[in-house]
Order: C-alpha cells, then sequence, then structure tokens
C-alpha cells in the first residue's frame, strides 16, 4: 500500500520496529500483558463460590457475630466489656429511665415479648413432661401386670420427672441419657461404697497413733463432702438399686466362700 493511498484512509504510519498498527492490531504499550488481568478491579477471582449455599442463613450468623462482639462501655468510674446487644439494651434502658417515650415503649414491648416467649415455652414443656410421666407410668404398670421384665426401663424414668402443680413447672432429677444414666450408676456405686469406707477409716481414727492421722481425717473430710453431694443428687430409687444390688454381691460371695 502506498503511502498517499494509507493518508487517505486515515492509517497510522507504521511502527519503527514493523509493527502497523491498525484494524485488531492495537499499539503495544495498550495491549494485555501476559498473566495479567484485563480487568484488575472487577470480580475477585472465586467470589461467586463466598455465595451462601441454598441451606444457609449466613445473614443471620452475621447479625448474630455482631450482636454478641465484645465492646467497651463506661460504668460509673471504671470500664466494663458486654456483648453489643447488651450494651444497647442497656441503653434502651437508660433512656427509657430519663423518660424518652420511644425508648420506654420499645424497652417494655420488648420486655414482654421475652416474658410472653418464656412462658409459651415453659407451657409445651410442662405439657411434654406431664404426657411423657402419665404415659411412661401406664406402660410400666402393664408391664409390672403382665410380668415382663425384659424391657429396658425408659431414659428418663417417669419418677425422676418432677412436676410442681403450684408453680407449673417441670424438672427431671435424674438421667436422661444413656451415658447419663451409666454416669449415674457409677456414681451410685460409690455412694454405696462410701457406707462402709467412711465409717472403717473412722474406726481406724479411733484406733491408731501416729503422724498421718491428720492426713486421715482429711480423707474422711473430703469423702463426707462427696458423699452429702452423691446423696443430694441421685434419686432414691438409683441408690436403693445400687444398694440391693451390692446385697447380692455380698450374698454370692458368702456362698461361694461357704460352698467351697
Amino acid at each position: 500500500m502506498s503511502k498517499d493511498r494509507r493518508k487517505t484512509l486515515g492509517a497510522l504510519p507504521p511502527r519503527e520496529t514493523g509493527y502497523e498498527v491498525g484494524y485488531a492490531k492495537p499499539p503495544e504499550a495498550t495491549r494485555f500483558r501476559k498473566g495479567q488481568s484485563g480487568n484488575p478491579r472487577g470480580r475477585p477471582k472465586g467470589s461467586k463460590n463466598n455465595r451462601p449455599a441454598l441451606h444457609e442463613e449466613r445473614l443471620k450468623g452475621i447479625i448474630l457475630d455482631e450482636a454478641y462482639r465484645g465492646i467497651e462501655i463506661r460504668e460509673g468510674d471504671r470500664s466494663l466489656t458486654v456483648p453489643m446487644a447488651k450494651a444497647v439494651m442497656r441503653a434502651i434502658a437508660h433512656n427509657a429511665v430519663k423518660g424518652k417515650h420511644f425508648s420506654q415503649r420499645l424497652f417494655a414491648q420488648l420486655v414482654g415479648e421475652v416474658e410472653s416467649a418464656n412462658f409459651m415455652l415453659n407451657k409445651e414443656w410442662f405439657a411434654s413432661a406431664v404426657g411423657y410421666k402419665d404415659e411412661w407410668e401406664h406402660e410400666l404398670a402393664r408391664r409390672k401386670r403382665h410380668g415382663i421384665t425384659d424391657l429396658p426401663d425408659p431414659i428418663p424414668h417417669p419418677d425422676h420427672v418432677l412436676l410442681d402443680m403450684t408453680t407449673g413447672t417441670a424438672r427431671i432429677a435424674g438421667p436422661a441419657t444413656k451415658e447419663e444414666k451409666a454416669l449415674y450408676e457409677r456414681w451410685a456405686e460409690i455412694w454405696v461404697e462410701y457406707q462402709t469406707d467412711i465409717p472403717m477409716m473412722e474406726g481406724w481414727l479411733k484406733s491408731r497413733r501416729g503422724a498421718k492421722l491428720d492426713e486421715l481425717r482429711n480423707t474422711i473430710t473430703v469423702l463426707r463432702k462427696t458423699q452429702a453431694i452423691l446423696d443430694k443428687v441421685l434419686p432414691p430409687d438409683m441408690k436403693n438399686a445400687a444398694l440391693a444390688r451390692e446385697q447380692e454381691e455380698e450374698e454370692a460371695e458368702r456362698e461361694g466362700r461357704e460352698s467351697g
């Protein structure tokens, strides 16, 4: 192509390197570099993967994180670190006390909603406990009538579900899972052992002399405290069952010695 023809078409003159700039041939300074993004301020790599999955509610997690994030507040002459939600509620309560009507209405509304929710939860829990206890008492009575002894007892046992009809509250005074039942049974065994071990140690304390008596007294004190805790925590039926097992084992050992 002649120089006159290029001027007529408006094309740029050829570069000294011989690279001609024109259609589909941008200047070298503006061309993409190998390994360099053509849109450095665009969407970050992998940003699509940061979207929450269909089963996630990530915004709730963010809200809860902020609600319970520690924040420093002043209370008199000291600084306290409390959750954000507590700081906000405290500010609302303080404004309500100062006579700000919006804060008063909001505070009364929040307190009423929380009390109502707690009441409904307790009502549902109490009704469930009453139904559970009634059904299992009937089932255990049926088993006893028909001499069924090969079925396991329910956990929790209906005897451990304590109902207070005056206050409308229910609580479980015993194991609520298989793991807890195993733990309670071990505690009951220890409680039974203490019935023998503590009196025996107290007899040693009266009949012995020596420098180790203080250590023995301390051991007895610790065992007595532990026994009192177990006596309070363990349900009566579990203590009675542990005592019965202990007596059966002693009788079996005695019979074994006599027969031997």
